[in-house]
């Protein structure tokens, strides 16, 4: 039984959740994500003069807060380790690549998850004030929870290229900001179809719009799990990389 991967991942996940309890910066990107997402919606979209039941301007900050918030709950998975030198200790304990990389993904979207879990107190306190459609809700969240998913591998994977906490953190803001919003420039600029196309398929916004709209897209779902499983896939190739470096 301990020889399955998933076992051996999840071990390496309790510790690092272990180190995330001890970490302010956790704590601080905690505050700022519940914040940032509350004052977005009733001071500077004025969620109660739209008139409306539905959430749709509330989700649609998520993307905003992630840029900031997954660099500071990512920046010391990988970065730390290379710092202190104890990624070398790590790397000659009995776990394959994949352990690794799943074991600092899966504790790394565990805080994440708590994160979201925390934003239910927005909907629940707003559910009785109208006719909200509760599964598009779900949907909502549904959708930012792949989102959440994706842009964790990627800045884990970021972390693993950085040797300070510093660097992986801009380093992963200004990456997640072109992901994420890259698809900006399809609607500012008078592109081709095919091309702005193209250019929106390697957002990570763009693929959580349908989300938002209560719509659950399979191509959308696919997409935002394929690139968080190419991205843990080069994070284990960066750390075979570094076994036989």
């Amino acid at each position: 039984m301990k020889n399955i991967l998933p076992y051996r991942a999840f071990t390496l996940a309790r510790k690092e959740l272990y180190q995330y309890l001890y970490s302010p910066a956790i704590y601080g990107a905690a505050v700022f994500f519940l914040l940032f997402n509350s004052v977005s919606l009733f001071y500077f979209l004025r969620y109660f003069s739209m008139n409306q039941a539905t959430l749709r301007t509330y989700f649609s900050v998520f993307p905003v807060a992630y840029i900031i918030v997954i660099p500071v709950i990512t920046m010391k998975s990988w970065a730390e380790e290379r710092k202190t030198g104890t990624v070398e200790l790590l790397l000659t304990m009995p776990f394959t690549e994949w352990d690794l990389a799943l074991g600092k993904f899966f504790s790394t979207f565990a805080v994440l998850s708590v994160m979201l879990l925390l934003t239910l107190s927005i909907p629940l306190s707003l559910l009785p004030l109208g006719n909200y459609d509760t599964g598009v809700i779900f949907c909502e969240y549904a959708g930012a929870f792949l989102l959440g998913v994706s842009a964790v591998a990627l800045g884990l994977l970021l972390s693993s290229l950085s040797k300070s906490q510093t660097g992986s953190f801009l380093g992963s803001a200004v990456i997640l900001m072109v992901v994420m919003f890259v698809n900006m420039f399809t609607y500012s600029l008078n592109l081709p179809q095919w091309l702005a196309g193209f250019i929106n398929f390697f957002s990570l916004a763009y693929h959580f719009e349908s989300f938002s709209k209560g719509i659950i897209d399979s191509r959308d779902v696919i997409f935002l799990a394929l690139s968080a499983f190419l991205f843990l896939f080069i994070n284990t190739r960066i750390i075979i990389f570094r076994k036989w470096k």
